[in-house]
């Protein structure tokens, strides 16, 4: 999919221009501030650009999940004095959208403005086409640089962009389509995905769609106990989706050699009784306790296919890595993808929980992810409609 990009643009199409630019500043907050600036910085490459080219900078974004209209815990104001410090520059607010379209006017010549939550209207998730003219009102032309987003049909990210035009692909969003999309339509082989996370519900549609595309598929986290259920394995207490045992047996079946299951387990009888953690074999579970990570035969296993491949996707953990010891499978995975990296290889690591555990050392992959819902969906070989919205190159 071919979108035309910021970087198309003549300059004279920037200078002095109202630039609404849609970002993902949906970063977690504690007491008012920020806690992983994370995304905040993604989207600096982006609005240090067009601020460089004379643009007058509108950022669109949304925070949290506001139940029915303005909520202060969900405040985009409290993200101001992180922006503002990474920019080294004063960002006006935006607090109301009638007043917006003056003070947008005001700006100076590479000012920036920051509007308040979208969800705070009530018609953005509706994709309500009043409120996509009041945003369309706040610029000149449009950039979505939030594909933490483009798979919502909302109307700061959809329906805005047949609004103004142009209406282009943002760095950001630029780097996330280059690098998802290449690795799923131009894979150096071997082409390896490691798929984990706790349900193999939110994973069927991405393992149908990835199985004809890659060499492997090596499964962790709790989906692999539905594997092993299909399999006919005594899992203890252990996540199992049992109404999903039937669609594991029907990718086990369509998978052949391609699915790569866990050799074996860390268990214990509980997530608080680390202490008594123990490695047994995939199917040698004790009836009294659970899986919580992979073993270590498991992560020898994954790290060799890992170090052979030359195109590596990665989404979902392989384990309950939050909670030590049973991070160690998680981990594991995370370092086999920078040793990975360094011999030469493309490596993906597809947001979420997945992207929090390469925290520190993204600089080490190809490119981390700032989209866990898009990039799964994208993935899934779904059109992204805040993508598929932007004019075509």
């Amino acid at each position: 999919m071919s979108k035309r990009g910021v970087g198309d643009l003549p300059a004279a199409a920037l200078e002095g221009k109202r630039v609404l630019v849609r970002e993902d500043f949906n970063v977690p907050l504690k007491n008012g501030t920020v806690t992983d600036d994370t995304r905040l910085r993604a989207a600096l490459p982006t609005i240090t650009y067009l601020r460089e080219r004379g643009a007058r900078v509108v950022i669109l974004s949304h925070l949290g999940r506001p139940k029915g209209g303005p909520d202060p815990q969900f405040s985009l104001r409290q993200v101001l004095p992180h922006l503002e410090k990474l920019l080294g520059a004063p960002v006006e607010f935006i607090a109301d959208l009638s007043a917006g379209v003056a003070a947008t006017r005001k700006l100076p010549r590479g000012g920036v403005a920051l509007v308040e939550n979208t969800r705070f209207w009530p018609g953005e998730e509706q994709n309500d086409p009043a409120l996509a003219n009041q945003f369309a009102a706040l610029g000149d032309l449009y950039v979505n640089d939030a594909f933490g987003s483009a798979h919502r049909a909302h109307a700061s990210t959809e329906g805005v962009a047949h609004l103004l035009k142009p209406a282009v692909a943002g760095l950001l969003m630029e780097k996330e389509l280059k690098y998802l999309g290449d690795a799923l339509e131009r894979p150096r082989r071997p082409f390896v995905a490691i798929l984990g996370g706790a349900k193999i519900s939110g994973k069927i549609d991405v393992i149908e769609a990835l199985l004809p595309k890659v060499d492997e598929i090596l499964i962790g986290g709790a989906m692999a106990c539905t594997f092993f259920a299909a399999l006919g394995f005594e899992l203890g207490k252990s996540l199992v989706e049992r109404d999903r045992v039937e669609v594991a047996k029907g990718l086990l079946t369509k998978g052949g050699n391609k699915l790569i299951l866990p050799r074996g387990a860390v268990v214990a009888p509980a997530l608080d009784r680390g202490a008594e953690a123990r490695e047994v074999p995939s199917d040698r579970v004790p009836a009294d306790m659970a899986i919580f990570d992979i073993d270590a035969a498991t992560r020898a296993d994954f790290r060799a296919r890992v170090l052979r491949a030359k195109t590596v996707v990665w989404n979902g953990p392989m384990g309950v890595f939050e909670t030590p010891p049973f991070d160690a499978g998680t981990r594991a995975v995370a370092q086999a993808l920078v040793e990975a990296t360094a011999k030469g290889a493309t490596t993906v690591v597809g947001g979420g929980d997945s992207a929090a555990a390469v925290a520190g050392f993204e600089d080490k992959l190809s490119h981390v992810s700032t989209g866990g819902g898009a990039s799964l969906e994208f993935l899934e070989g779904k059109a992204l409609p805040g993508v598929v919205a932007l004019d075509d190159a």
